[in-house]
Formats: structure tokens, sequence, C-alpha cells
């Protein structure tokens, strides 16, 4: 599972270089890696459909409990071939639809690292792990989203996008720490089988509010939905892959995973019932009044996502196998749409649903691929979105909340879809030809293949649904912890469910004429829109940046006197609070046995010299006494035992003097430009820092560590890290982190540098 993660990444660097040599076939030839996994994956259907949990782990940083642990499971199975079958028919897409795009190599790139970070959140069995490859699926869809960064509109999308996802990242980072330290382990496997205790523990609300605020986010629940319709700047290839088919839907996965460990008391179930239902009845509705094929299908997915919240919030074998199944369904024919969506556009110049009639005899075989889509969208047998409509209806009439209430929310949001369900997918390509700006034509099989593949499928699926039934939702019901879940079939008679699907169809073509009627209503739902989600967002985010200005202002202001002020005080405040709150400054003595008269000695010369260089009018005065309070710390250190540090004092005092000797003479003469309160002033904070630093050192010596921590160097440096050179092995070995943290710093400046240097080299130029 590593090397797969890892060649996933992999693609991403040497993806460019690729469609450099092969620029004609790069989308071709890079979609055989997602398919690749593809086949890797369905290996693992026989045995995972068989009750097997096959488990990844590879040691990391096994101290601390973060360790690569990866799973594969039913849940994480079926995620992981929705995200690498259609992530292999997006590449093969992408390849047609910005053929000759110059920025082609990039978006492969970005595209594969989006990619391969989604795979590795669904597949995680480590809170850490997860957490990472979660924040890195908001970076990459960053990237995507900005991708025609030229575009204000799609730099306003990216960045809000990334602001809000990664609010919730922070967010769902706090949940899943508390999580784990509830129930006492960092493995997400071990974690749902702790339910009692995480759900009878007093943090249990904390933990919900917070994981479900980050899964609210990334799947674009109310009120964080505004992001997600934004996001269709983006190339219809990620709105396709990142917006209908993997991203949105983490926030789900997510949910579903924590299921088992978190559903017991009804808060859980209250909080997803009525954040999902408001969300897809809502954007459903908001859906009818859109122009815009992609922004249709963008509220009709925050819909969908919805529904699947609704699903799992009211829980039982019923509702649980509609999510599941439903999930499958709408990657299905959303993600068929919006290729469908792309392609129209590519052919016509416009995704203007009043610009756009007849397309049928230009673009047949985009009207296939429309027409499987949209006829499994609005749940017409034979389709799979047939079944999982009825799924719906069986789980809202079984429920033991209202329901009657929540039947009634389930059909109106589904027929909103179905309405459309027929303006996307019907609507453009059937009636009177209506000329679109570009004059259209047969469209490549780049750009019509991937529909009807995935159309083809959900129809293969509905007449034939036994192998999905068995070999991808029960698995997955498996790991959600339901051992009766209900086997698909496409007919179960003539029932009060049939009833309510036909209804439904009815009651979409009726929306679907009344449409045009909302629609001239529009500019009232934009006043709307001021005092919406989206309007607090705008103005939270413009009072953060006016806080930031104020403070920016306040703590940056230029003055080293003031840095030293704020750095200082804070030192202070928090440890002279810390001796207070701990009363440890009683335990505070001085013992002055063994103390040597040079050692004295030593001491009140360097007072001397720091006295001297405090008053000195002199730079070069100043610069000596410096050096004598220096050198006289390095002796100290050779007369105790540490001429390593004696030594590196030296070099460096020496150093030191020599440099502001040389530079002394380009330096102007000390001038009084301090007042005699600011003079006041630093004397005080001086004094109290010295005081502070000596109570500290009191402390501490007369508080030793029972086991001292040099013995362990000296016992295990060449046991465990295989160096005699203590220090090195200290540096390299155990303080690693320390090191990488160093190093990774020094390469964020190395490339800033280029970067600046980049760009003076092209303005030039």
């Amino acid at each position: 599972m590593l090397i797969l993660i890892l060649i996933g990444f992999l693609t991403a660097i040497i993806a460019p270089l690729i469609h450099r040599i092969l620029p004609k076939i790069s989308g071709m030839v890079l979609c055989l890696v997602p398919l690749l996994f593809f086949v890797y994956f369905f290996s693992m259907i026989n045995p995972v459909s068989s009750g097997r949990i096959i488990f990844f782990d590879y040691l990391w940083f096994s101290s601390l409990d973060i360790n690569l642990n990866f799973i594969v499971d039913g849940l994480s199975l079926m995620f992981a071939l929705i995200i690498s079958g259609i992530g292999a028919i997006i590449v093969f897409y992408a390849g047609g639809y910005l053929a000759g795009h110059k920025k082609l190599a990039r978006f492969y790139s970005y595209l594969f690292f989006f990619m391969t970070s989604m795979l590795g959140v669904v597949v995680s069995d480590n809170i850490f792990v997860l957490f990472i490859f979660w924040e890195l699926t908001s970076i990459s869809s960053y990237l995507l989203i900005g991708f025609n960064h030229e575009k204000e509109r799609s730099r306003y999308a990216a960045l809000q996008a990334l602001l809000v996802t990664g609010g919730g990242g922070l967010a769902l980072l706090a949940g899943l720490l508390l999580m784990g330290y509830v129930g006492g382990s960092y493995s997400v496997s071990y974690l749902l089988y702790q339910s009692d205790i995480i759900t009878s523990h007093y943090l249990y609300l904390p933990i919900i509010i917070l994981v479900l605020f980050g899964a609210f986010t990334k799947s674009a629940q109310w009120p964080f939905h505004f992001w997600l319709p934004n996001a269709m700047e983006a190339p219809t290839p990620v709105s396709a892959y990142l917006h209908s088919a993997t991203m949105v839907k983490a926030g789900v996965f997510l949910i579903a995973r924590l299921t088992p460990a978190l559903s017991g008391p009804d808060i859980w179930h209250i909080i997803l019932m009525s954040f999902g239902g408001l969300t897809m009845l809502m954007s459903a509705a908001m859906a009818i009044g859109q122009n815009d094929m992609k922004r249709i299908l963008a509220y009709t997915t925050v819909s969908a996502l919805g529904i699947m919240v609704f699903l799992l919030g009211i829980g039982g074998k019923y509702a649980i196998t509609g999510a599941v199944t439903f999930l499958i369904v709408h990657s299905l024919y959303k993600g068929g749409l919006f290729l469908v969506a792309g392609a129209v556009d590519h052919e016509t110049g416009t995704r203007d649903i009043r610009k756009l009639s007849g397309l049928r005899k230009f673009l047949p075989f985009i009207t296939i691929g429309a027409l499987l889509a949209a006829l499994s969208y609005a749940g017409i047998m034979p389709f799979i979105g047939f079944i999982a409509k009825e799924l719906i209806y069986e789980a809202a009439i079984l429920s033991q909340l209202s329901p009657v209430f929540i039947t009634i929310i389930a059909v109106l949001t589904n027929m909103f879809l179905v309405a459309t369900a027929i303006m996307v997918g019907v609507k453009p390509f059937f009636g009177k030809f209506i000329k679109p700006p570009k004059s259209p034509h047969i469209a490549p099989v780049t750009l019509w293949l991937g529909p009807i593949i995935l159309g083809v499928i959900g129809l293969i699926m509905g007449v034939f649904p036994l192998f999905a039934s068995e070999k991808l939702v029960i698995p997955c019901l498996y790991s959600l912890d339901i051992k009766d879940g209900v086997e698909l079939t496409l007919w179960h008679g003539f029932n009060i469910v049939l009833l309510l699907s036909f209804l439904t169809l009815i009651g979409g073509i009726g929306f679907y004429y009344l449409s045009f009627f909302i629609k001239k209503q529009q500019a009232f739902f934009d006043k709307l829109a001021k005092v919406g989600p989206e309007a607090i967002y705008n103005i939270l985010l413009k009072g953060f940046l006016r806080f930031t200005v104020i403070q920016t202002n306040f703590f940056q202001s230029g003055n080293i006197r003031q840095y030293f002020y704020f750095i200082l005080s804070a030192f202070l405040g928090l440890t002279i609070y810390t001796i207070i709150k701990y009363q440890i400054f009683g335990w505070i003595s001085i013992d002055l046995t063994g103390v040597y008269f040079h050692e004295f000695l030593i001491v009140a010369i360097m007072l001397f010299a720091a006295t001297k260089a405090i008053f000195s009018h002199s730079i070069l005065g100043s610069v000596a006494a410096l050096g004598i309070v220096g050198f006289g710390v390095a002796m100290l250190f050779a007369f105790l035992s540490a001429p390593d540090l004696a030594f590196t004092q030296f070099s460096i005092e020496t150093l030191t003097v020599i440099l502001l000797v040389l530079v002394a003479y380009k330096v102007p003469k000390f001038l009084q430009k301090s007042t005699n309160i600011a003079k006041f002033k630093d004397a005080t904070i001086s004094i109290l820092c010295g005081l502070t630093i000596t109570a500290l050192v009191l402390i501490v010596l007369n508080n030793p560590a029972e086991d001292k921590i040099s013995d362990y160097f000296v016992e295990n440096s060449y046991i465990m890290a295989h160096g005699r050179n203590i220090v090195n092995v200290i540096l390299v070995d155990f303080r690693a982190l320390d090191t990488m943290g160093e190093i990774i710093v020094l390469s964020l400046a190395a490339i800033g540098v280029y970067t600046l240097l980049k760009f003076r080299y092209n303005d030039r130029c």
C-alpha cells in the first residue's frame, strides 16, 4: 500500500515530463496509472467481501503512536475503487478537454497529487496519517480550483475553498486528538470498538462538534455549502472529479467511518439529520433557479451530499444501505453529467441551458451519455438510481423520528432533482435546435467515452444489482457495523414506495416547467443571498484582514526595542505566573560550597565588563567589554569540565569581536536618543529578566531530575543509533524532528530566494 501511495506522488512529479515527451497522448498514457490502482483494489474484492480486513503497517514514529497504518475493508475499498476508477476516466478526458492548453502538464501534476492524497484519506488507519492526507486534499484542491489563476473569480473561489475546508481541518484535528485521548489509541480501527467509552465520556459532545465541523466544511453542508458552487470556476475535469465523485465525499466518508464509534446518543443523529435535511432540500431548490449547467450540477451535488448525511443520521439498515448505494449512484451519474457539461461547453462555447437545444444531431455520443446519466439521476427503472431512491424512501418511512415529515422532505428533494436532471440531461439535446455561440460538431472520443462508460455501469448495476450488493454494498455495511444489510433488488412489488417514486417523477416534471417562472424571480434570490452564509463569510474575512493589519502594525513596527519588549514581557509573564501558580519559589536555596576563588573572580570580572558595556560611550569599548563577558563564560565552561563548549564559545567570541571591530569604524558614534523613561523601562525589564533566569537556574539546581538524560545517551547512542560520536547522534537521530524542521526552514528560505531571483531575471527579460 505504501508503494502505491509513493507511485501516486511520483507520478505527480514526473507527469510534466511524460507530457513533454508525449504531448498528444499523455492523457492516454497517464490514465494507465489510476487504472493500475483500480485493478489493484479490484483484486481485493473477493477477500474483503468474504469478511476479511486487510491491514498494512509500517513503523514511523512508533514512540508517539504515529505509524503509517493502512486498512482495506468494505468502506475504504468502495471509495478506493471510485477514486481510482473515475480518476482514470478523468485523466483520459482531460487529455482531450484541455488539449493544447499550455499548462496541461501542471494540471496532470496537481490531479495526481490530489488523487493520491484522496486515496490516502480513505485507506488511513492512523489519526495523524488521515489528517495529513486530509490536508493534502485541501491543498491540492486549492491548486486545481485556482488552475485558471489569471481570472480573479478562480483565485477567489480557490482561496474560499481553502479557507473553509482548512478551517474545518483544524477543528477536525482537535476532535480526532480528543477522540484518541478518550479512546486510548490513535488507531482508527481500534477506536471503532471503543464506542461505549467515547460516548459516555464528558468530552463526547466537543468531539462530535469538532469532527462534524471538519466533515461538514469538506462536504459542503449548510452553512458551509457556498464554497462548492463557487468552485465551478475550475476546469470541468476538476469539477467532475473533486466536486462530484471524490473530495466532497471525504466528509461523508469520515462520518461513515466514525459512525460505529460515535453514533450511540441521540445528539449524533439529530445533528446529522438536521444539517443533512436542510442542506439537501435547500440546495435542490436553489438548483432550480440556475441556468449554467455546472452550477445546476454543483447545487445538486450539495443536495446529494446532504442526502447521504441525512441517511447516515437516520441510521438503521435501510438508511445506511441507502446512503452507501446512493454514494455509488451519485458518483456514476454526477461524474458523467459533469463530463457532459464540459463536452457541451467545449463544442458549443456555452453552458447556458437557455442557449442550448436540439444538440442530439451534432453530439450523438454525448447525448447517449447524458441520457444514461439523467435516467439514473431521475431514478428511472432499471437504473441503479431507481434502487437507491426506493431505499431512501424506505428509510424515511421506517424512521423512528417523524417519518411523515422526513418522507415529505425526501420526496420534495427528489422532485427538484428530477427537474434538474431534465434541465441538464435532456433539455440541451432535444427540441428545436438553437444555434449556440460556437458551431457544434461531433466530439472526439476522449470527451464522450467517459460519460458513456459511467452511464452503462449505472444501467448494468441496476439490471444486475447482485454484484454491487454482494461485492460492494454489503461489505461496506459490515465495516459500518451493520450485519443485516438490505440486499439490492430492482423490483419490490407494488407498494407505497413505488407510488412515491411515481409521484416523484410526476412532480419533477412539474417543477421543470415551473423552473422558468422560478428563474424570473432570480433577482429576489440574489438579494436574499446577500444576507446568507457567504455574505457572513465575506464579512468575517474582511474583518480578519483588518485585524491582521492592525496587529501587524502594532507588533511589527520596525522598532527593535519594541520587539524586545514584547518577547521579554511574554517570557516574564508566563514564567512568573508558573512560578507563583506552582509555588516553587519557596524551594530556592543557595549553596556556595565547592565554589573556588578563581570562579568568583571570573564572575566579578564578567559583571564589571557587563556594566562597562552598558555605560560605555565608545563602540569599541562596548565590543571589548562584551567580548570579556563571552570569554569569561568560555573559561567557566572549561573549569566545569565542558571543553567542547568552551572551545565553541572561544571561537564564536573571537570571531564576533573581530567582525564587530572591523565594522565599528563604519558605524556612527553613540547618540543619546533614549529618554530617561525609556532607559528606566529598559533597566527594569533587564533586571527582571536577569532575576527570573537566576531563579529558574536555582530552581533547577534545587530540584535535580531523578534520571540523568546524559546516561541514557551514553548507553544507547551506539546500540540504538550506531554512532560513537554522542553529540552527532543526538543531533541526527535523537533530535531528528528538530533537525528536520531546521532543514525544512532552510529549504523554504532557499526556495524563496530562488523565486525572488527568478522573478528579477524574468523582469529583465
